[in-house]
């Protein structure tokens, strides 16, 4: 008896995470993403899935970003009629990041004069599938395969898969590994229990500078900021990024390490989404941000922050004069409320943009950070003469040095053979399978898209 697993995201790529495993009896997937990025060929997101969508049996997602569940609307659309499990605060994100998906895919689909790759009540039906899953719970989920989902430390509610069959054959799927340690969350958990092992590998080839070092040179880089006497723009995601900005800027202006100066939090997706985060955190947090959570009340909220919510909520931060924050998404410049900071204020020299995540390649955020001279905003070039700073180490992901620790910790349970690197730029898979192998000296393979790989008791083939 054997699995198969066939990768259709995530080999060779960071975004469009999408696996599917296959026993004698069921067929499940494992995360169904979106891919981003401006060099994706619009077929990639809608074109058809490569498999019966009606013949799978489950769907497991790892966590709430769009690149893990952004078409699973679009499944439902085609007729996939499973259950659909995560844990629970990745039910509630999830559904605002689909919401919005929806409205943002209906203008682009307007603009490529084509059908939308999904509409609203597609998002509906897909969440009336939904059954949440917790933490350290085995749950059978289709005939013959059951999952248990650990904490992956990565965001709010985040978790790694481990699929088992009847037989005693088991493949995990880390999703994303945070950045432990975090300011909120716990640690990542490994995984020593699976035969097979499928690892994220964004930062395989890179190190993050030392997390204790972190918060002083974001403040260091805020104070130069403040001093140019410009506005400061802060492209961040909605989810995670955006809460781990809120309480480091609460924590800063708490502690006088910063003049108080407005801050605007002006995405409606990322307040709501920071509701959700005041929601579970006392659940879901690490135990020190739990209790500061209980004895604070709030841990994103201060004095001079503003939300705006409303388009002319927005539009009156221009009239706001002096050095002033705007935090908006999107996270790659690729969209959102930043667009319009961006075409209004990167020309002018006092202003400082805060690169505060991964860029994917070809997109707007990627081309600030690596020094272009302008950047193209709504068909318009707008000339970038404002400071740029690249702040290293604020991603929610794991470096190479998490990383291979992650692997290493989940060697040491004697049981995984073989890991594959996924989910991340070509050269980072290489550089991680190859970590692997010689510090570990653990079997690490850098899968490409559309293979197939048959699972045996003691062996994995590629077929």
């Amino acid at each position: 008896m054997s699995l198969r697993l066939k990768f259709y995201g995530g080999a060779g790529k960071v975004t469009g995470s999408n696996f599917l495993l296959e026993s004698s009896q069921s067929k499940i997937l494992i995360d169904c993403g979106i891919e981003q990025g401006a060099d994706i060929a619009v077929e990639e997101v809608y074109g058809p899935f490569p498999y019966d969508v009606s013949s799978i049996g489950a769907l497991i997602v790892t966590h709430a970003h769009l690149d893990h569940v952004g078409r699973i609307p679009k499944l439902v659309k085609e007729g996939f009629r499973g259950r659909i499990h995560m844990t629970p605060p990745t039910r509630d994100l999830a559904e605002l990041i689909l919401r919005d998906s929806a409205s943002i895919l209906r203008e682009e689909a307007r603009r490529l004069g084509r059908e939308p790759l999904y509409e609203e009540q597609d998002v509906d039906s897909a969440l009336m599938l939904i059954e949440p899953l917790e933490y350290h719970t085995e749950k059978e989920v289709a005939p013959g395969l059951s999952a248990y989902l650990r904490d992956s430390g990565h965001i709010l509610g985040s978790a790694s898969v481990r699929i088992q069959s009847e037989e005693n054959i088991s493949v995990a799927f880390t999703g994303d590994i945070g950045n432990s340690p975090s300011p909120l969350l716990p640690d990542f958990e490994p995984v020593p229990d699976a035969d097979v092992l499928v690892m994220e590998s964004v930062y395989g080839n890179r190190a993050h500078p030392p997390q204790q070092r972190r918060a002083e040179i974001l403040v260091e880089a805020l104070k130069r900021a403040i001093s140019r006497g410009g506005a400061i723009l802060i492209p961040a995601f909605s989810l995670e990024r955006t809460q781990l900005m809120l309480y480091e800027l609460s924590n800063f202006f708490t502690e006088d390490s910063l003049p108080q100066i407005p801050v605007f939090l002006d995405s409606p997706l990322a307040i709501r989404v920071t509701d959700v985060y005041e929601k579970w955190g006392p659940t879901y947090f690490k135990p020190e941000a739990e209790d500061e959570m209980k004895r604070e009340g709030s841990i994103f909220n201060f004095p001079f922050l503003t939300k705006t919510l409303s388009r002319e909520e927005s539009a009156a931060i221009e009239k706001v004069a002096g050095p002033k924050i705007v935090i908006a998404g999107a996270g790659m410049s690729h969209g959102g409320r930043i667009g319009r900071w961006e075409a209004r204020y990167l020309p002018d020299p006092k202003t400082t943009l805060f690169t505060v995540g991964y860029q994917a390649p070809g997109s707007p955020g990627r081309r600030i950070a690596e020094g272009a001279s302008s950047v193209r905003i709504a068909g318009t070039d707008v000339p970038i003469r404002a400071k740029v700073e690249v702040l290293e180490g604020w991603s929610a992901h794991a470096d190479r040095e998490g990383l291979l620790e992650f692997a290493q910790k989940s060697l040491e349970g004697g049981r995984v053979k073989t890991i594959f690197t996924a989910l991340g730029e070509p050269a980072a898979e290489r550089f991680l399978a190859q970590r692997i192998h010689d510090y570990l000296g653990a079997r690490a393979i850098v899968p490409e898209f559309g293979q197939t790989w048959e699972i045996a008791k003691d062996s994995v083939n590629r077929i």
